[in-house]
């Protein structure tokens, strides 16, 4: 299967390339974006390659998929969503996304989110129809608890140092999305 490029009214979402480094360096450089990052921030450009490559290997895998989210009118790159992990057999995915902090507040996540929820559940990826996805935050990440939320995502519940990064535990809040559960914007 080739690497689906999705649509909507403002963004394009395709595949990251080489050509994003830059970009994706200057995402994962900024703490305000990986404050609940399960990384430390970027220092070298190389980084950016590597996770590059590690985001396109899911794809290739059929493990996950990350897509680049570009503004479509200047096809600029402004941050990444995708499936970290899916199971075409337990048909459920964990999703992830980010964005380039001078775009937050627009709007653009929760459009490409939705985005890739829909394209999900109708099954046009290659794991398939999904019937679950799930999105775990930090507790404080008000932000990205609120996108989760808007789409239609349920707070299932807090796991308890789930998660180890950058040398201390964190608690997991769990919100989850049922195929039957969803409306479209």
């Amino acid at each position: 299967m080739s690497f689906p490029v999705l649509e909507t009214n403002r963004l394009r979402l395709d595949q990251l390339s080489e050509d994003d480094s830059n970009s994706l360096f200057e995402l994962f450089s900024d703490n305000t974006v990986v404050k609940y990052y399960d990384l430390e921030a970027f220092t070298e450009l190389s980084q950016a390659s590597k996770l590059i490559e590690f985001f396109n290997s899911r794809f290739k895998e059929n493990s996950g998929i990350r897509w680049a989210i570009r503004l479509k009118e200047k096809n600029e790159f402004i941050g990444t969503c995708g499936f970290n992990s899916w199971s075409p057999k337990m048909k459920n995915a964990t999703i992830g996304y980010d964005l380039l902090p001078k775009y937050w507040s627009n709007g653009f996540t929760t459009e490409a989110v939705h985005r890739i929820v829909k394209t999900a559940f109708l099954g046009e990826l290659s794991c398939g129809k999904l019937n679950r996805i799930q999105g775990d935050t930090v507790p404080g990440n008000s932000a990205s608890e609120s996108l989760l939320l808007k789409i239609g995502f349920k707070e299932e519940g807090l796991r308890r140092q789930s998660g180890y990064w950058k040398n201390q535990f964190h608690d997991l809040k769990c919100f989850g999305l049922i195929r039957s559960e969803y409306r479209e914007i």
